[in-house]
């Protein structure tokens, strides 16, 4: 027997909120019964596990020991400048000379993502 992972959870101070910030970056909804001060919210992925936002007393203080890892649509760079227009912060720049490497963000309470490189950009380099 296996276990199959129904969500990923993350630790915030406003669940509504940063769900909502998660909705936009993904262009997924939050859960049909979502409202603002809900202690939790879901954004709904297509497939697979939510995203669970769980309110909490306590801050992050720390480097996430998990994190996600996006692969956009459109180019990298692209991608990065419309999510730090969303309200993402810049937390380190990781992209190589020739185009390699990813972008590590953070949302509006600090949790760390990746930016990887489109599908487009990796063809590219290897053209």
């Amino acid at each position: 027997m296996v276990s199959v992972l129904q969500n990923v959870a993350i630790d915030c101070a406003d669940a509504y909120e940063l769900a909502r910030f998660w909705s936009e970056v993904l262009g997924c909804p939050l859960g049909r019964d979502d409202r603002p001060g809900d202690p939790e919210t879901e954004v709904m992925l297509p497939e697979g596990p939510r995203l669970h936002f769980n309110q909490v007393p306590e801050p992050k203080t720390i480097k996430n020991r998990v994190h996600l890892c996006l692969r956009p649509e459109t180019t990298r760079e692209d991608e990065v400048e419309r999510l730090l227009n969303l309200g993402a912060t810049l937390v380190d720049d990781r992209r190589e000379p020739d185009g390699a490497g990813w972008v590590v963000l953070a949302d509006p309470e600090g949790n760390e993502f990746c930016v990887l490189r489109s599908a487009a950009d990796r063809a590219a380099m290897s053209s």
